[in-house]
């Protein structure tokens, strides 16, 4: 019997629509009954996780929390939570349920070793929290691959984030996005880690090609694998 997965979600809307189809596709099914039993939470009340790392915001982890135990009361047997800056409270969010927590952030720097090796360099593109509070710095210094930042294009980055995936103004394109993937090639990235879930979602969107990771990729296959289910 395989496990229930539970989605914490609504970090943004978009990502966790993103999450489940993938979910959904990636998983080897020929009836309704070979699907994996998702449980979602599209918790929209989660204040901003960036606002609150770099200290002007609310406190997500009450919202956060809340969600992975209404998952856990639901029968979620594990969680999964598509946004890369929520990651920085997962300890306390891990500490409120008795259930298993896979961590993207870890199994995404796994991926990356496993595919690109020891000696690429992955040029991260993420939120002004995730960048701020080194989640993936930390885990990609931790195995001895090195990492470059946006120093020119974080502002464009975060406004390409927020005002055309966040906000739907998707006729906008994909201009900020390859001003940073530039500076990032410039700096010496061979590969580019696409650190929030928005913009693993314009991936998607725009049909982006290339040396991209993108950690809702990863998460889909670690979750269908724990789960039980088969990948196609």
């Amino acid at each position: 019997m395989m496990k229930t997965i539970g989605i914490i979600g609504g970090m943004g809307p978009l990502a966790t629509v993103d999450l489940y189809s993938r979910i959904v596709k990636r998983t080897k099914a020929q009836r309704d009954q070979d699907h994996i039993h998702v449980i979602i939470d599209s918790n929209t009340n989660i204040p901003d996780r960036t606002k609150a790392i770099l200290g002007g915001g609310d406190d997500p982890t009450i919202e956060l929390i809340k969600s992975a135990q209404r998952l856990e009361q639901a029968g979620a047997d594990f969680l999964i939570m598509p946004c890369n800056t929520a990651h920085f409270f997962i300890d306390k969010i891990k500490e409120s349920v008795n259930i298993s927590f896979i961590n993207m952030v870890e199994e995404t720097v796994k991926h990356t070793f496993n595919k690109y090796g020891k000696d690429t360099v992955v040029g991260l593109m993420a939120t002004d929290g995730t960048i701020k509070s080194k989640i993936y710095e930390n885990y990609y210094n931790d195995i001895g691959i090195k990492t470059v930042i946006p120093e020119k294009t974080q502002e464009k980055i975060m406004k390409f984030i927020y005002d055309v995936i966040k906000s739907g103004n998707y006729e906008e394109g994909t201009d900020l996005f390859f001003e940073c993937v530039n500076e990032l090639k410039d700096m010496g990235a061979q590969a580019f880690l696409l650190g929030c879930t928005e913009l693993s979602s314009a991936q998607y969107l725009y049909k982006i090609e290339g040396p991209y990771i993108n950690p809702m990729e990863v998460i889909t296959e670690s979750s269908i694998i724990y789960a039980g289910g088969k990948l196609n």
